[in-house]
């Protein structure tokens, strides 16, 4: 691509990115601290890929999803995952009308532009494999017959990491989907004082204006698709992933037994698309290799299953994958 082709489209992303910052106010007017939390949910939104959000209980995972819902004039459904739900409470179910004997289609919840799976890991393999179907194919299936789900679909789950008592680990495959998987952590003593002003009140209620619809993000992923993304970069990204499988091709020898398997190649594809979302965030019409680090570990921290070696070392999979960036060669 020649010089002008990218100055075009950093131009448009700059026309088209302006609403970042309204929307990004209005989230602020609720949510403190956090902005690591609100660029990602961003990233998936742009990017058109579901987050897995994993923190303690209190530290505004649900507020801040609700809180983007509300920001983006869209139907929002939030789902409370429980050990008795059944797939017809999330995608529907046929109902007999005895006085023409005929079946009646009651769709579920899941029809929505925007889904809370609160505690995703509460519910058994029933509920997770009827979410898989629309998490990936984007439709669902009631009956005999097949749905397609309305743009923007977007599943933003929670699940807390300290209390594994009536939870169901997700599979691995459904993990898999989810294009980012972030570790939230608690706020600093400032954040935490401006959180206690704010909210220590018994009247919560802060209003929020609608910044875009749902047209406004279509156009913006089309914009996402154009950002600039150098045959360097893709390289860089792909050795990135391939140093995960293979990394004494990257003289990460120490890392081997560790490792028990690497990324998937849609880590690859999730990895180039959210660099594409977070530089059109910062108002770029083109990836450079800062972004494709900032956002690498959420991409690849649950794709990296670490073996029982790395267990015993005390090494998760986020020190590998942090590893790795610090390793392999930046273009």
């Amino acid at each position: 691509m020649i010089n002008t082709g990218i100055e075009a489209v950093n131009e448009k992303v700059k026309k088209e990115s302006s609403f970042v910052k309204s929307l990004v106010d209005e989230m602020e007017k609720v949510i403190v601290g956090q902005r690591y939390l609100i660029d990602r949910l961003l990233v998936g939104l742009l990017a058109n890929g579901h987050i897995l959000i994993e923190g303690v209980p209190g530290l505004a995972k649900t507020l801040s999803v609700r809180v983007l819902a509300q920001c983006i004039k869209t139907r929002f459904q939030r789902l409370q995952f429980t050990p008795d739900l059944l797939p017809a409470d999330l995608i529907g179910t046929l109902i007999y009308n005895p006085k023409d004997g005929a079946f009646t289609t009651k769709k579920g919840p899941i029809f929505a532009n925007i889904i809370l799976a609160d505690e995703i890991n509460r519910s058994p393999a029933k509920v997770q494999s009827a979410l898989l179907e629309a998490m990936q194919e984007r439709q669902v299936t009631i009956g005999e017959e097949t749905y397609k789900l309305d743009e923007p679909f977007l599943v933003l789950a929670t699940q807390n990491p300290i209390e594994h008592e009536g939870t169901y680990p997700l599979p691995e495959a459904q993990v898999d989907r989810f294009m980012l998987k972030l570790k939230i952590g608690y706020p600093s003593k400032e954040e935490e004082l401006k959180i206690m002003k704010r909210m220590a009140v018994t009247d919560k209620k802060i209003r929020v204006a609608s910044v875009i619809g749902p047209e406004d993000i279509v156009r913006a992923r089309k914009v996402v698709d154009e950002v600039y993304l150098d045959e360097r970069i893709e390289k860089y990204i792909v050795d990135i992933v391939f140093a995960t499988r293979e990394p004494k091709s990257y003289k990460l020898d120490e890392l081997t037994p560790l490792i028990q398997y690497g990324a998937s190649p849609r880590a690859s594809i999730y990895l180039s698309v959210a660099a594409k979302a977070y530089a059109f965030l910062q108002g770029r019409g083109y990836v450079v290799p800062q972004d494709v680090k900032t956002i690498g570990i959420d991409v690849l921290r649950h794709r990296v299953i670490v073996s029982y070696e790395a267990e015993a070392e005390d090494k998760a999979s986020e020190d590998v994958v942090k590893r790795i960036f610090e390793e392999v060669k930046v273009p």
